[in-house]
């Protein structure tokens, strides 16, 4: 073999030998969420990994097939382990304490989830079957793992990746895509209300709420059971307040390596192999793009209504924090409020709604199970 053949053989093995158009375009994609949550610091805890995903697989497909590394980490996310303890996490990192004071917040949070039924039927206008249209949908409750879980579940597992990325795309963009739709809904008088300060919610409410709610929903929707079971036992053992070391372990250790995991298989799965497949993923995120942005509509304009029946006591903006992108949801409305008014604090009545909406995507991951499973 001469020297001329030796560098055709090297350059045929290169990464660039290889790239298709699909593999460029999400390259490029990748390396602008890189720049979002880097150089922007748009949910870089998210962000990071899924982009870091995308750059990989787009380099160098193979790592995604069987045998490479990113392969057996989404085995985990198609057997809905991964989802199930960032759900733990999440409930052990969460005060539910602003949705026992004020139960009515569940009714913002079902109203955040409408966003979900109303991509339901857009998918189904756009070709896909109910069990494909069932795993999109489900992007309207900004909850990655939700729709990760639902996606794998229904055997949607050549949907799962543009799904999984449109869903944690929008839950990072949430400070992005909320705003301007709370401020077209609402009125400068309604952004500036301020809400009475919450009753203070005793430590046996804080227990007997996560085995209430599980003992009540999983008998309802048995379906729910590992999303809602494991996001009521991160809370039970929070609240408890006798297993300090595990409360520690499920919030931050196991949280933060999960989502690592996560984050790169979901990215991994980013990759375009023909025209088909790239229109379903445009599909997803304009179906995806609907769904949240119906979800906040819904949730703000139920809030106006309560706002109404109140007599102006209720501030609508939180109803937009009823998605399930917790804490970032009620950050938003927080952010908008003080915008308006320095004084106006309404992070703990957003969370409220916002915690309602965690709850409210697994129940509707549940319900549409139930139908379609």
């Amino acid at each position: 073999m001469n020297i001329l053949e030796i560098l055709q053989n090297l350059a045929g093995q290169t990464g660039f030998a290889n790239l298709t158009w699909g593999n460029y375009l999400m390259i490029a994609v990748a390396l602008f969420f890189l720049y979002l949550a880097i150089a922007r610091g748009y949910e870089p805890l998210l962000l990071v990994p899924i982009s870091f995903g995308m750059l990989l697989v787009n380099m160098y497909p193979p790592i995604m097939e069987e045998g490479g590394l990113l392969h057996y980490f989404f085995l985990l996310d198609e057997w809905a382990i991964l989802p199930s303890l960032i759900f733990m996490g999440v409930g052990a990192m969460t005060d539910f304490g602003p949705l026992i004071a004020n139960p009515k917040s569940f009714l913002l949070g079902a109203a955040a989830q409408l966003g979900i039924f109303a991509a339901y039927f857009f998918a189904i206008m756009l070709g896909f079957n109910g069990k494909a249209a069932a795993a999109i949908s489900i992007i309207g409750g900004a909850d990655g793992p939700t729709s990760i879980f639902l996606a794998a579940k229904l055997g949607q597992t050549d949907l799962m990746g543009p799904i999984a990325v449109a869903a944690y795309t929008y839950m990072s963009l949430v400070p992005i895509i909320q705003p301007p739709i709370m401020k077209l809904l609402t009125t400068e008088e309604e952004r500036k209300i301020k809400m009475e300060q919450l009753r203070p919610v005793s430590k046996l409410e804080k227990i007997l709420f996560p085995i209430v709610v599980t003992v009540v929903v999983v008998l309802i929707l048995p379906d729910t059971a590992p999303l809602l079971g494991m996001l009521m036992l991160g809370n039970l053992i929070k609240e408890s307040g006798v297993v300090p070391n595990l409360v520690d372990a499920a919030a931050k250790t196991i949280m933060y390596a999960v989502t690592i995991l996560l984050g790169l298989s979901v990215g991994a799965t980013a990759i375009l192999t023909d025209g088909a497949q790239a229109l379903n993923f445009l599909y997803i995120l304009l179906l995806g793009m609907v769904a949240f942005s119906a979800a906040t509509a819904c949730g703000v304009l139920v809030g106006k209504i309560m706002c109404k029946l109140t007599g102006g006591k209720v501030n609508p903006m939180i109803g937009a924090a009823g998605v399930s992108a917790v804490p970032m949801a009620a950050r938003v409305v927080h952010k908008i409020g003080m915008e308006e008014d320095k004084s106006n604090y309404l992070l703990m009545h957003a969370m409220g709604p916002n915690v309602a909406g965690v709850i409210g995507s697994a129940v509707a991951a549940g319900l549409l199970l139930s139908i379609f499973g």
